[in-house]
């Protein structure tokens, strides 16, 4: 037990002491948080470079009536100067032409002429002004056709946001807010870093053994210490690593939160409210919402979102993600060890490492479909199978599972893992020393056999 105290320490502190590890520690939060919301930021701001659109209105129905945004400013110009601008528009000051035919009505369709590709900014601010003008002279229409005062009032009346709000019961009779989209969120992102850890410091293990091996640095290490206390002391090392990182990433992302909850004032998000509204002033429902809503009701949704995250049982889920990570974990690495100890190149490494990948990978494309039904079968099942259970298992805690499916599945999982260990300790004693041969599936199978 000392030695593989001694093999443990050395793999764990010569990871935790590289400055590669801190650094890539604290940047991965960020780059994740980068890769979610920065995308997607981008994607909704509008472009500050003002887009001059001249615009041939055939029709009549359009002139005076487009409104300019921060990015795209139209300029309406006689029939006689169309051809000219189009012909010139690489020249000339304006970035688009718009041609309106005179039966848009009936066609629902524009022309836009320009340079080069124009960009979504434009293309969908031009979209919306021409939907939101024919609809509002289609309504008129219909209004005068059918001869029903305030006919278009009552329509808008007859729109309905509904809010559905849900409350998960306990066994206490207590019902606490929750949320379906918070939940796919969380037993997503805990499905995702099982997958991520197992198998990067699961390749981390099997790396370190094929480096040994062909370094012949092993046959030093084996006569200090048996196979298998190396093997063990590898693992667990490199278990702690990724312990370590998912701690530090946790008190990173509870400093992330406090100190956002800290920087929130009414002030900004009376100021965010502002100008929101001015750029929703097309839209007359919205607008009459956004009328409605103060900094009192920006505080009133945070508190409820508060309330939703209170709903959800972090403690279990931390403490449950860090039973099945270590599981999974040992089940995957000590299989890999074993694989890398058995050949000598990774050519020959690919040969066994197909059947041991395929079912981590495998979890990973179902994970859309568990998100979606997590009390289906295919969930169930595929949350008991050892090989995939410490990333469905975790995909379906947030939403609620059985005592006795959880314990079911843990069960599986560490019989399978301990399994799992024997085997690979078997074949890590034989293969490790074997050099010059490519073993065979049926002589990995009568290395099991061997005694000590």
């Amino acid at each position: 037990m000392n030695k593989i105290w001694i093999i443990f320490k050395r793999e764990y502190l010569t990871r935790v002491k590289k400055k590669s590890f801190l650094i890539l520690t604290i940047l991965t939060p960020l780059l994740f948080a980068g890769i979610m919301f920065v995308p997607g930021y981008l994607a909704t701001r509008e472009s500050q470079e003002e887009h001059k659109v001249a615009v041939c209105d055939r029709s009549a129905i359009f002139l005076g009536e487009l409104k300019d945004s921060k990015s795209t400013c139209f300029y309406f110009i006689p029939e006689d100067e169309f051809n000219n601008i189009k012909e010139n528009l690489k020249t000339n000051e304006y970035y688009a032409l718009l041609d309106i035919p005179q039966n848009v009505l009936n066609s629902k369709r524009v022309i836009v002429y320009s340079h080069k590709q124009v960009n979504l900014d434009v293309k969908n601010h031009i979209d919306r002004q021409i939907e939101r003008l024919l609809e509002d002279k289609q309504r008129a229409e219909l209004v005068e056709r059918v001869g029903i005062p305030d006919l278009e009032e009552q329509l808008q009346a007859t729109k309905t946001n509904i809010s559905v709000e849900t409350f998960k019961m306990g066994d206490d009779g207590v019902g606490k807010k929750g949320s379906t989209e918070i939940a796919m969120g969380v037993g997503y992102a805990a499905g995702f870093l099982i997958y991520m850890f197992v198998f990067i410091y699961g390749s981390m293990v099997m790396r370190g053994v094929t480096e040994e091996k062909q370094n012949r640095i092993v046959e030093v290490i084996i006569s200090s210490a048996k196979p298998v206390q190396l093997m063990m002391g590898k693992i667990i090392g490199l278990a702690a690593v990724g312990l370590t990182q998912f701690l530090i990433w946790i008190i990173l992302v509870g400093g992330i939160i406090l100190g956002a909850q800290s920087m929130v004032s009414t002030e900004d998000s009376s100021q965010t409210l502002e100008n929101q509204s001015v750029m929703m002033t097309d839209n007359p429902v919205a607008a009459q919402v956004m009328d409605n809503m103060d900094a009192d009701n920006i505080e009133q949704l945070l508190e409820k979102f508060l309330e939703i995250l209170e709903g959800i049982d972090f403690t279990q889920i931390i403490v449950f993600f860090l039973i099945y990570f270590l599981l999974g974990y040992l089940l995957y690495s000590s299989l890999m060890a074993a694989v890398a100890s058995a050949v000598d190149s990774e050519e020959d490494m690919n040969q066994f490492m197909l059947p041991i990948t395929v079912p981590l990978i495998g979890a990973i494309i179902i994970l859309a479909n568990v998100i979606k039904n997590p009390e289906g079968s295919l969930a169930f099942w595929a949350s008991h199978i050892p090989f995939t259970s410490p990333i469905i298992m975790m995909v379906r805690i947030p939403f609620g599972v059985p005592w006795y499916e959880i314990l079911i599945s843990i069960s599986i999982l560490a019989a399978s893992t301990f399994g799992a260990i024997w085997m690979a300790a078997k074949i890590y004693r034989t293969g490790i020393l074997m050099y010059g041969k490519k073993p065979s599936w049926k002589e990995l199978g009568k290395w099991l056999s061997y005694r000590n």
